[in-house]
This record gives structure tokens, sequence and C-alpha cells, in this order.
């Protein structure tokens, strides 16, 4: 066999589950985006570019705009907890590196839904934060930290954070530690060997992170729906709704477009910013 041809049959499962779990259905997706909802819902197959005027509605990106900004609070939030914590890990003796990772991602052991309900145990009224505070006397009153975009950024950090730390360990692990070494040989202090050696070579790690959690954030529907009580839609809310509640799909074809759009440009870019990244590192 040649190696063409033998490249091809070892590749060939891989590329047909791709197809026919990812390119299928989101040819299906694109399809149906251009035609008109039936009376009692489904499709009408009649052209129409009416979906596209519709989901440009202020109140139709005023949701995607929140949706946005509530998955960059929850990327920035977790970069910030999960780069101490993979750089700690990674000073840690070798030995009990694995054990730490384990511990990491130990929370994925467990169901998604069973973790986000334990958040609403501790955030509600008479939850486990209001009773420790309100104990230790700091507050007189209880908090509203349940069914707000506060809940929700809490259950999209909590969730994938874990992912962040993967991410930044293992651009971290792959360092060489004789340029460390050398810039502190050289007088640089702690700080500065952070921010100009250590950091720019993680680049990439934290951008794979940052982007994983963003693009998971803005089309979740469960975490929303239950720490925000359903008081706050983001984007994957309305797109459930318009499959499941208002039987709208072509309109709900558009808006999983927009949808996966940004997904595809962010893991894009991701992907090129990497790719530049490792051939510097081979350069130098």
């Amino acid at each position: 066999m040649n190696n063409p041809l033998k490249t091809l049959v070892l590749m060939g499962p891989g590329l047909g589950w791709l197809a026919l779990l990812m390119v299928v259905p989101c040819g299906l997706i694109f399809t149906y985006a251009f035609f008109e909802r039936g009376l009692y819902g489904g499709i009408d197959y009649i052209w129409t570019f009416e979906n596209f005027t519709r989901a440009a509605d202020p109140l139709y990106l005023g949701i995607f705009l929140r949706s946005a900004r509530i998955a960059l609070t929850a990327t920035a939030i977790a970069i910030l907890i999960a780069y101490p914590a993979a750089y700690a890990i990674t000073r840690a003796p070798k030995h009990w590196q694995t054990a730490l990772l384990i511990l990491v991602i130990l929370p994925f052991w467990s169901n998604y839904l069973i973790r986000t309900y334990a958040w609403i145990v501790m955030l509600n009224r008479e939850g486990l934060i209001n009773g420790a505070l309100e104990g230790a006397g700091v507050i007189d009153e209880p908090l509203p930290l349940l069914y707000n975009s506060f809940a929700v950024v809490v259950g999209l950090v909590y969730n994938y954070t874990p992912f962040v730390v993967l991410a930044i360990y293992s651009s971290l692990s792959r360092i060489n530690r004789e340029t460390i070494e050398a810039s502190e040989d050289l007088g640089a202090s702690t700080f500065t060997t952070f921010r100009r050696v250590i950091l720019p070579q993680t680049v990439s790690g934290v951008a794979a992170g940052g982007v994983f959690v963003f693009v998971l954030s803005i089309g979740n529907f469960i975490t929303p729906d239950l720490l925000g009580g359903g008081r706050l839609q983001m984007v994957g809310n309305l797109i459930y709704d318009q499959f499941l509640s208002a039987r709208d799909w072509p309109f709900g074809a558009v808006l999983s477009m927009f949808l996966i759009a940004i997904m595809m440009v962010l893991l894009f870019t991701q992907a090129v910013l990497a790719g530049r990244a490792s051939g510097e590192r081979t350069n130098s």
C-alpha cells in the first residue's frame, strides 16, 4: 500500500465521523436558513432572506452582545485563575504534578448538571455562602447571588477553568528552563523574567484556553437557564427556544449560523497564532 493511500485509509474513520456529525448537520443548518417557517412550525420550502433581516434586529443583536460580554468576562476570570494554578503545578515536584492535574480535572467526573445545581445550593439566599457571611457578621441580609449574570459567570468559570489550566500547563511545561536560568543569571527580577521570558512563550496556551472558554460560554444554554433562572437570555437559549419552543427552524438556523461563524473565526485565528508561535520557537 503506497503512502498516500495508507494515509487516506488511516484518516478515513476520523474524516467520516467529522463529515457525518459536523459537516452534514452544518450543511442542513445552512440550507434551512434560506427557507420560511411553516404555518405550524418546521420548514416551508419557500426561498427567502427574511430570516437574515430579522436576525439584524436590535433585540437579537443585543442578546448576542450580552452573550459576548458574559463569555468575555468568564474567559478573563478563568485565565486569571488558571494561570497561577498552572504555574504552581509546573513548579511542583515532578512526582506531584500528575496528582495535581488529576485534582484539576476531578470535577469532570461528575455530571455537568449536578455541578451546576450545586452552585444553586451555594448561591441561593439561604445557601452556604450567604449563611457563612451572615454568620460571620459581614452582611445583615442575604445577597442576591443567584438568578443573575453574576451567577451565570460563576457557573461558566467553574465549569471551564480546568480546560484553561491544562492548556496553559502544556505551554509552561514546554519552556526551556535554561532560558529562565539565563534571565535570572543576568540579573532580571522574578517579575521581569515572568514578563519577558515566561509569558511570551505561553501566549499560545493562554489563547487556546481563552478561545475554548469563550466558544463554550457564548453558546451555553444550560448554565444561563439554571443559574440565570430564565431571567437572563443568551444566544444559546434563544437558539434552543427557536428550535424546540417556537418551532421556527429557519430563524434558529440563521442564529446558529452566526454563532458557528463566530466560533470558526476564533478557532481559525487561534490556530494561525499558535502556528506562528510554534514557527518562531523552531526558528529561534
